[in-house]
């Protein structure tokens, strides 16, 4: 029997500013998948994030959410949200940003040193306990928002370029965690404009100006391309869209 999707989206339209961000994209999510939202800067993405979290206005169209319509109140919960900018204080340590989230979202104090031990943070028993979040490096300030974001458990994890800024070791370190997570049944949509990032991921959404290039796992685009690596692949899709953008227009006139 096929599993219910995670995500659903369907005839997804936004007008921001009185332009047309996203116009009318379909999609679906399956559950214990890492999907990957790639696409140029402006292409769209974070707009799809906000309205799959529920917090963007749509014009018209729907977004289905673990069953239930995005946003809903029942998905506080089951659904974890990493932003762009870390979403954690400054002024306090790792740990006390967790413990005080934890009460927030009334999850039970033993999460506090179960998310440090998931993303790799008890290594640095100082970072943790001591220092300021202020003072931390990007990369551990990334660690501890996505720490927080798995306070609850939630279910689906929604993350808007976590690796924006990072070394590629630590790229390649949180991909590992994004990785483990997944195997435990989480499912995970990353957004991210590094191609080569593409291949950590199970399936594929490409954005190119608010459309929907391709819904596809790497290989399926490899091949249905013909590219040899997956930037390659992208660039050939955006040269064969603009090809067709030209053509209708000049079909139009």
């Amino acid at each position: 029997m096929a599993r219910e999707p995670v995500i659903s989206v369907a005839r997804l339209e936004v007008i921001r500013g009185g332009r047309q961000v996203l116009p009318e994209i379909s999609l679906e999510i399956e559950p214990g998948s890492i999907t990957g939202l790639l696409g140029p800067s402006g292409a769209g993405k974070t707009t799809l994030i906000r309205a799959i979290v529920g917090v963007q206005i749509v014009a018209s169209g729907e977004v289905g959410v673990l069953g239930e319509p995005a946003g809903s109140p029942a998905l506080r919960d089951r659904v974890g949200y990493v932003t762009q900018a870390p979403s954690v204080y400054g002024d306090l340590t790792a740990r006390e940003n967790l413990e005080y989230f934890a009460k927030v979202l009334d999850a039970p104090p033993e999460r506090v040193d179960a998310v440090i031990e998931t993303v790799n943070l008890e290594r640095v028993d100082q970072v943790v306990n001591t220092q300021l979040v202020s003072s931390l490096s990007g990369g551990q300030r990334s660690r501890v928002s996505l720490a927080t974001a798995l306070l609850s458990e939630p279910e689906l994890l929604i993350l808007d370029e976590p690796t924006t800024g990072l070394d590629p070791v630590l790229r390649d370190d949180l991909w590992k965690t994004f990785r483990g997570l997944a195997t435990r049944g989480v499912t995970l949509l990353v957004s991210s404009h590094v191609m080569d990032e593409a291949a950590h991921c199970d399936s594929l959404l490409l954005l190119r100006d608010g459309r929907l290039l391709a819904d596809e796992t790497p290989e399926g685009l490899l091949r249905r391309t013909g590219a040899s690596d997956l930037d390659d692949a992208f660039l050939r899709l955006v040269e064969h869209d603009g090809e067709s953008e030209r053509a209708a227009q000049g079909g139009a006139q």
